[in-house]
């Protein structure tokens, strides 16, 4: 049996956002579980809006994730083929030539819609004649094409929404390539999906509506030979039943907190803008996969763990608003609990090592929210500094109060009891000047792994600044 094949198939025409993010993690984590392939194709066809930066920036993005694709397509590679399977559907009569101007037809939308009618393609290009069809090319217009629709029930069997059904007499006959010869998406796609062998098409509900045509066109594609199974070459409706079609679901969509749609342009929701305020990837791929199903945000081991809990019964069939700021503290959450090993690289990266840096992160991991919040702990906690201090009196009679070396853990807790006993003094009274002495800050790390990190050298000349100099 083969593997199962999964794609992405992101315009490159913008930076990656949450959403995009969601439906990518979807497929690469579904063909992670199953042992299959995530193909990452670029729909590339539209040559004004598509750029390299942004296809080199989905590239990043998705690396950064930690879902970096199987294999790569791009539709701008594949003009050749949809311009031949084009022309095998028009000598098959499959599709037809139309005129229409963009207004005209805008035109027509508007009439329908002011009777009360659906605003669908009323095939008036079907009723001319050839003489029609010369006069209007002799007047320069060049036709686009239509694929025309059966007018039947289309019914598939939808991995989220169930079985799902509809009728393509509701719906316009669809343009497959433009008079300048560009192919558009619902044409390019059904054709990439056949020739990649994907098995399973997991997008967005926003394309229920696709479905139907797209069925019917792998139906189209398999009477061309495409995928047929001993079935009768001029027949769709035989196909119907035994053509391979992918396995459709169709997941609910996500909104911004103000219940906006999520957009290319929305620069705030960008992969970019977590990558730049340096957000733990992790928190991005689960909050992404985790919102708008059943399964409660939470802190997990990796992408693994994460793709252990995709079942496509667990999405919402309703829309689900995103809150940036869980992603913000499930990055913290998820930095607070790695340990040591897991950050040892990335912290020598950072200036953090040497024999006290295992314990200068366990000192101080509660303490940041950012890995690159370290290096001004460590600046603060492992070099010498001289902080201004008040209360000189008080911290001239801690210094002399100060345990002997070696430093373990049961250090502070004695030299704070031969200072309550000395001097009197308990609670913040005792506790927030020797936080300033020592660590220049009112907020900080326990003062107990503080203490060891410093050294009684180190400690003394901080409680009594004189003394450095």
């Amino acid at each position: 049996m083969a593997k199962p094949v999964f794609r992405f198939a992101p315009s490159p025409t913008g930076y990656l956002h949450i959403g995009n993010a969601r439906t990518a993690l979807w497929n690469a984590l579904m063909a992670r579980k199953s042992g299959g392939t995530f193909l990452l194709r670029f729909d590339d066809t539209d040559t004004e809006r598509s750029r390299q930066e942004f296809a080199d920036g989905i590239l990043e993005d998705l690396a950064w994730l930690g879902i970096p694709p199987d294999r790569i397509e791009r539709q701008s590679d594949r003009a050749a083929r949809y311009a031949a399977v084009l022309e095998d559907f028009k000598a098959r009569g499959l599709v037809y030539p139309a005129y229409e101007t963009a207004e005209e037809l805008d035109r027509k939308r508007k009439r329908q819609q002011a009777r009360g009618l659906p605003p669908v393609y009323d095939r008036a290009a079907l009723a001319l004649t050839d003489a029609d069809r010369a006069k209007l090319e002799a007047e320069g217009r060049q036709p686009h094409w239509r694929f025309r629709l059966s007018g039947q029930t289309v019914r598939w069997q939808d991995g989220v929404r169930g079985e799902c059904h509809i009728e393509t007499a509701s719906l316009s006959d669809p343009i497959l390539a433009r008079a300048e010869g560009q192919v558009l998406y619902t044409f390019a796609s059904v054709i990439d999906d056949a020739d990649f062998g994907i098995t399973h098409v997991l997008r967005g509900e926003d394309h229920v509506a696709n479905t139907a045509v797209q069925i019917e066109l792998f139906q189209a594609l398999g009477a061309a030979g495409a995928w047929a199974n001993e079935v009768d070459a001029g027949s769709r409706e035989a196909h119907a039943t035994t053509i391979r079609l992918p396995a459709f679901a169709h997941h609910n969509l996500i909104a911004s907190a103000t219940g906006e749609e999520m957009s290319k342009r929305t620069g705030a929701l960008s992969l970019r803008s977590f990558r730049a305020e340096g957000v733990d990837p992790l928190a991005v791929a689960i909050v992404a996969t985790l919102t708008g199903t059943s399964e409660a945000i939470r802190p997990l081991e990796g992408l693994d763990a994460l793709a252990d809990l995709l079942d496509l019964s667990k999405f919402s069939r309703a829309l689900t608003k995103f809150d940036p700021a869980e992603i913000t503290d499930l990055s913290v959450k998820l930095l607070h609990a790695k340990p040591f090993a897991a950050l040892q690289e990335s912290l020598a990266h950072l200036g953090i090592s040497g024999p006290k840096a295992e314990a200068f992160w366990a000192a101080i991991h509660g303490n940041v929210s950012r890995l690159e919040e370290v290096r001004e702990w460590w600046s603060l906690l492992i070099e010498p500094q001289n902080f201004a201090v008040a209360e000189t009196d008080f911290l001239s009679e801690c210094a002399g109060l100060l345990p002997a070396e070696p430093f373990g853990v049961e250090t502070w807790s004695q030299w704070v009891g031969a200072i309550q006993a000395k001097t009197g003094r308990k609670g913040k009274a005792l506790f927030m000047p020797l936080r300033l002495a020592l660590t220049g800050r009112e907020q900080g790390p326990e003062l107990k792994a503080v203490l060891p990190l410093l050294g009684r050298a180190e400690a003394l000349a901080r409680l009594v600044p004189a003394q450095r100099l």
